[in-house]
């Protein structure tokens, strides 16, 4: 069984838990890892999830017909779609089941899942809606869809492109709003509060927008594009990727991060590839570019080691949704878990 770890223990000893890590050998490339309950569910580059118990048992399951592209999941349900023109849904007990065939067979590129039960899916220009209450609906962007995600109240959809975030309404008929900054949003995030939304761009900036005014908030000063970005238990603070430390934003005050530097946490020789927050606590995990992966408390910046350096850059880390139990992934498929 996993050994537990108690990140409130601020003794010296706690500096490393590499040795309290279960392995998992996955034995093939991972893009993301999320949990199906108390399963961990690791999304393969192509057509297989791995599905991971906590004695680590791995049951492979068939997915996707070629590559997996995108992926979301909500805690009981895990969605992909791929180069196949498929979006699929996958449960704990690895049941799968089609949700959409894209009528072109057009790659299926950006998935966002609602509380509600709703599920939204992006392939090419346009992008789609489902829900249990409503027909599907969809919407044709400006440019190709760069990023999808719902907001925490109401059912909107934000739908990054090209110059911009469109937030539509797909049960209402006023026009669709639109959020206008140049250049290339590739990731879209709402904060918790739904008072901020924020986008991460092709340059090594994000961008932002107070909801309530559409004051924008330029969020710059990274050497490298922002894949990953992670809000903290509450929404008090954005965690991202993108340089060799990990850049958090506040988010606390009703201006955000305007006129605030953002802090810096958890420095190494190596860029940050991946940020996953604790669901519950100030703390976060770091994956790097050289596979090593930390754990961090964000009130003091207090660092601990769970796993050391290695070739291939972590490509995925994801909490439970208690938090008690950590899965992460390199992209050659070297994985493991950690009870919290």
């Amino acid at each position: 069984m996993i050994k537990k770890f108690d990140p409130a223990d601020n003794s010296a000893s706690i500096a490393s838990v590499t040795e309290q890590v279960q392995p998992v050998k996955i034995g093939a490339a991972v893009s993301s890892v999320h949990f199906l309950g108390e399963r961990a569910a690791f999304v393969g580059a192509e057509e297989k999830v791995f599905l991971v118990n906590e004695a680590s048992e791995i049951s492979p399951v068939a997915v996707h017909g070629g590559g997996i592209l995108c992926a979301a999941a909500d805690g009981t349900r895990l969605v992909l779609g791929g180069d196949d023109g498929k979006l699929v849904g996958l449960d704990g007990n690895g049941e799968v089941k089609l949700v959409a065939t894209d009528p072109k067979r057009r790659w299926i590129d950006n998935v966002a899942l609602h509380a509600d039960g709703a599920v939204a899916w992006s392939a090419g220009k346009t992008a789609f809606i489902r829900s249990g209450k409503y027909e599907e609906k969809s919407f044709d962007a400006p440019s190709t869809v760069g990023g999808l995600a719902f907001a925490p109240k109401g059912l909107r959809l934000a739908i990054a492109h090209y110059n911009g975030v469109t937030l539509w309404f797909p049960n209402m008929a006023a026009k669709p709003e639109v959020l206008e900054w140049a250049g290339s949003h590739l990731g879209v995030t709402f904060s918790p509060d739904n008072k901020f939304l924020v986008t991460a761009m092709h340059e090594p900036a994000l961008h932002g927008w107070r909801l309530a005014d559409s004051r924008h908030m330029r969020m710059t000063g990274y050497p490298g594009r922002v894949r990953s970005m992670s809000w903290s238990a509450g929404g008090k603070a954005l965690a991202t990727s993108g340089a060799d430390t990990v850049i958090t934003w506040p988010f606390a005050s009703k201006d955000g991060p305007m006129g605030k530097q953002p802090a810096m946490l958890a420095p190494l020789q190596a860029r940050v590839s991946v940020v996953a927050c604790h669901p519950k606590q100030d703390i976060l995990a770091a994956g790097y570019s050289d596979g090593t992966i930390l754990m961090v408390r964000m009130a003091d910046g207090a660092e601990i080691l769970v796993r050391r350096n290695e070739s291939a850059p972590v490509a995925a880390l994801a909490w439970n949704g208690k938090g008690t139990l950590l899965a992460f992934a390199a992209e050659d498929g070297d994985a493991g878990l950690l009870e919290v």
